[in-house]
């Protein structure tokens, strides 16, 4: 919505008016004009509502003990495995990589957590 009034201005500055074909709006008008100021206020009202319907419900998902995002690709026994083997001299990064069939960038992140250097 914000777009939208953006570009009735626009439109507005070069002397231009907007009228759709479809609803009864005109923003040549006054009463047009308010109609679009209207309906950009419902805009910006239904995105704060959604918004806050958002941050409750991630409040109410941590304190049920839910976290957000992407679930680890490998568990934890997996990276104490890679961590083990890497800082042991028995496997370079690419080949733990090859085994637990991740990124190598994923391996070297797990190391950097655990102020590792390879």
């Amino acid at each position: 919505m914000k777009d939208l009034i953006a570009i009735l201005e626009k439109v507005e500055k070069v002397g231009a008016g907007f009228r759709s074909l479809t609803e009864d709006v005109d923003t040549t008008t006054p009463a047009g004009r308010v109609l679009m100021q209207m309906f950009g206020v419902f805009a910006e009202f239904e995105r704060a509502m959604i918004r806050e319907r958002t941050k409750v419900g991630l409040r109410e998902a941590r304190k049920q003990g839910r976290v957000g995002g992407r679930r680890p690709k490998i568990a934890q026994v997996q990276c104490q495995e890679i961590i083990t083997a890497i800082t042991e001299g028995r496997k370079t990064a690419a080949e733990m990589a090859r085994i637990f069939n991740i990124h190598r960038s994923t391996v070297c992140r797990l190391l950097s957590r655990h102020k590792i250097n390879m």
